[in-house]
This record gives C-alpha cells, sequence and structure tokens, in this order.
C-alpha cells in the first residue's frame, strides 16, 4: 500500500489566520490527520475575510486549509474542556498562535498538556520571543518592518518597503514545521514530547540573515557594491540590486505593460555574450567597462544598454535568447502569469478543486515533493464539517452529540 510521510500523525489545529494554518497544510499535504479546531458558528476568521462568493468560504481562507478536517468546540463550556483533553490525549501535536497567554488562561498549560499526554508536541506562533515585545501583536506587515527586512527594501531615496512574499506569517510557518518535525524525530529516541516555540520576528531575521552579514561588512568600511554612495552605518536599501556582488536590475520590456520586465545579472562572464546581443561590441574592451570593478562605477549605464535591447522584446523572448548563452535572468511574473501557466497544473503545482459553497478555485499545492509520499490535493472543510465523524471516533454516542450541541459545546 501507498503511504505518506507523516501518516499516522495525528494533529490537534488550534491556530487561525495565515502563520498557523499555512503550517498545518503543509504537514496535511505530506500525510498527516490535520484536525482543525474552529468556534462554533464562527470558526476561523478568515472564513469570512474578503469574500468574493456571498455567504461562502474566502479564497483566504480556501488556500491556506486544502486537506484538512473541521471540528468545532467551545473550549469555555465544560463539555468542550473536557472534548479538548481526550483530543489531547490521542493527538501527536498541538499547534496554535492565539495571542500569548490564552490557552493557560483556558486552563491549557504545557504541564498539564504534559500529564493528559506526555508525549505531545506542543507549537506556538508568536509575534515575539520572550522580551519587551512579547505582548505586543503582531501581523505580516509588523513582522517584516521588525524582522528587518522592511529597512532594506525599497529604493534608496524611497520609505521602507514590505514585500509581497508572506515571509512573516507563510515563514514563520515553514519554520514551525521544521521544529514539529525535529521534535517528532526526537520523540522517536526520548519517548517524550516537547515544546516548539517560533516567533515572526525571529523567522523574518532568519530569512534577512544575508542583510545581517552586510550590517557587520560595514564596519570594515563602504559596501563594495556601491562605491560611491555613503550610507552611514546601516545596510541600505538597495531597489533591484542583486545584494549577492554581481549586479542586476529589472528592465522594460515589450509591449510595456506593468509586469513588462525581466531580472537580468550581470555575471563576470556574461558581459561579453550580453553585449554581442545588445549590438554594443565595442563595449567589451572599453575600459571603463571590460572588469566587474569598472562596470561597477557605471551600473546605470550598463543597464541602460541592455534595457535598450530588452525593451523591443517580449520578457519571454528575452530569456529564451538570454538562457541560450547562459546569462542569469527571470521574467516578471505576474499573478495572472502564473494562474494561467499551463505547466503549473501539468505538474501538479496548481490544481482547479470543487468547493460545495462556491464552485471551482484553484488551489495551490505543496512546494515540497518527495518520491514515496505523493500529495493529493483535496479542498478545505465546510466549518464543522466532521465534527460528528470526529465525535464518533472519540467514543461520543448520538445522544451525547445531540447534547453537546445543545449545550453549545460543539
Amino acid at each position: 500500500m501507498e503511504t505518506k510521510a507523516l501518516q499516522g500523525v495525528r494533529i490537534l489545529d488550534m491556530t487561525h489566520v495565515q502563520a498557523g494554518p499555512s503550517a498545518t497544510q503543509l504537514m496535511a499535504w505530506l500525510g498527516a490527520d490535520v484536525i482543525k479546531v474552529e468556534m462554533p458558528g464562527r470558526g476561523d476568521i478568515t472564513r469570512s475575510q474578503l469574500r468574493d462568493v456571498p455567504n461562502a468560504d474566502s479564497l483566504y481562507f480556501t488556500m491556506l486549509n486544502s486537506n484538512k478536517r473541521s471540528l468545532t468546540l467551545n473550549m469555555k463550556t465544560p463539555e468542550g474542556k473536557a472534548l479538548l483533553e481526550d483530543l489531547v490525549q490521542r493527538s501527536d501535536v498541538l499547534i496554535e498562535n492565539f495571542g500569548p497567554g490564552v490557552l493557560e488562561r483556558a486552563g491549557f498549560d504545557w504541564d498539564h498538556l504534559q500529564d493528559l499526554n506526555p508525549r505531545l508536541v506542543y507549537a506556538s506562533i508568536k509575534g515575539f520571543g520572550p522580551g519587551p515585545y512579547a505582548d505586543c501583536k503582531a501581523y505580516e506587515n509588523v513582522a517584516q518592518c521588525m524582522g528587518g527586512s522592511a529597512s532594506t527594501t525599497g529604493d534608496a531615496e524611497g520609505v521602507p518597503t514590505v514585500t509581497g512574499a508572506q515571509i512573516g506569517d507563510s515563514g514563520t510557518g515553514v519554520h514551525c514545521v521544521v521544529g514539529i518535525l525535529a521534535a517528532l524525530l526526537q520523540r522517536e529516541h526520548t519517548g517524550r514530547g516537547q515544546r516548539v516555540e517560533v516567533a515572526m520576528q525571529d523567522a523574518v531575521l532568519n530569512l534577512c540573515r544575508v542583510k545581517l552579514r552586510d550590517q557587520q561588512r560595514l564596519a570594515n568600511g563602504p559596501l563594495r557594491e556601491y562605491p560611491n554612495e555613503e550610507f552611514g552605518d546601516h545596510v541600505p536599501r538597495a531597489g533591484n540590486a542583486s545584494g549577492g556582488g554581481q549586479p542586476g536590475a529589472a528592465l522594460r520590456c515589450a509591449p510595456g505593460g506593468p509586469n513588462d520586465y525581466v531580472y537580468v545579472i550581470i555575471q563576470p562572464q556574461g558581459w561579453e555574450p550580453l553585449m554581442r546581443l545588445c549590438g554594443r561590441e565595442d563595449l567589451i574592451t572599453n575600459p571603463d567597462y571590460a572588469t566587474p570593478e569598472a562596470r561597477l562605477k557605471h551600473l546605470a549605464d550598463c543597464f541602460a544598454v541592455i534595457e535598450k535591447w530588452t525593451g523591443g522584446r517580449s520578457k519571454f523572448d528575452v530569456m529564451a535568447a538570454l538562457n541560450e548563452v547562459d546569462v542569469p535572468c527571470g521574467p516578471i511574473l505576474s499573478m495572472k502569469d502564473l494562474i494561467e501557466d499551463e505547466s503549473l497544473y501539468q505538474r501538479g503545482y496548481l490544481k482547479a478543486l470543487e468547493h460545495p459553497q462556491r464552485g471551482s478555485y484553484v488551489q495551490l499545492g505543496c512546494p515540497i515533493t518527495l518520491s514515496a509520499s505523493p500529495v493529493e490535493i483535496e479542498r478545505s472543510p465546510l466549518l464543522g464539517e466532521h465534527t460528528e465523524e470526529i465525535l464518533e471516533w472519540l467514543g461520543r454516542s448520538p445522544a451525547q452529540i445531540a447534547a453537546m450541541k445543545l449545550a453549545g459545546a460543539v
């Protein structure tokens, strides 16, 4: 029989919005049984946020909660609390991203959870680690700003800018998955679970480690990439510069739409083939352009020459031509470009799913491929869709289930 990598791992998902659900969705794709615990009547707040179809789960929710089961549970009721204790005893992982202290105030602190299930891995996602910000609220853009990303993103003369990539939320979710899997592996040797704690600020800073490198490089003088600029004692906002020691820029392409650009990197060995493509062989040996050091003083002119050539071609034609001569590049692909890319559907990374409320929608698949653990993408669950199924598995009789519903516990 074909098995999944995380088959047999049961995850009690008490997360909401994006950071936690992105983590549990990854583990669900890899075969874990993820039971999403939601408040009766409301559920995850993202079910109703940014709705595009009336009275249907939003795409915000569906994109982050595929392959899960939904259980409604009110842990403020005695019946709901008893049910949660029962679930903890039968789960391998509990993951939550409530505000600091929420589960503790409900009676589910780490000591109590350990008493219920010594093998439990208890994972928490918070905005900040211990310290002066521990009780502060964190959102995607707050995490990007306080994790260092925004200070280095944007143009040198412009305001700090957050990135469209969800490095604060989904980036933290990926970090959390690593911690959970490590704890599960260690449990195989020790027989006991442990706490896993991940802070959004820490995850963002980890993804910005190269910029932290540059902050330390400043102590030894100006950054080589910007020899003619004075940035004082802080890492500059470098626009579209590659930051890897090899100059790069987004250059305009035809027909001139908002995303008709291609990103081109000038490697030391790439200057000659670039100039031959552009019809500027005279610049191959010109002393102002012949070496990487000389070009650093004339980068704007270098890219202007290349852009004169790219401006008359589509970004895909430019990509094809540059790849032929081994020059690193990439067209700027919009969300429209990507959702219409047939190759992504053919390899299963994008998939059209049917939803009982909203009809067809496109779901992003698992970005990780395991040769012996294929992923089958399923739609997100309706609110409480699996409540009775899970209660029956826990041994509750029809009369007990009816009584719990009447008490508002589920």
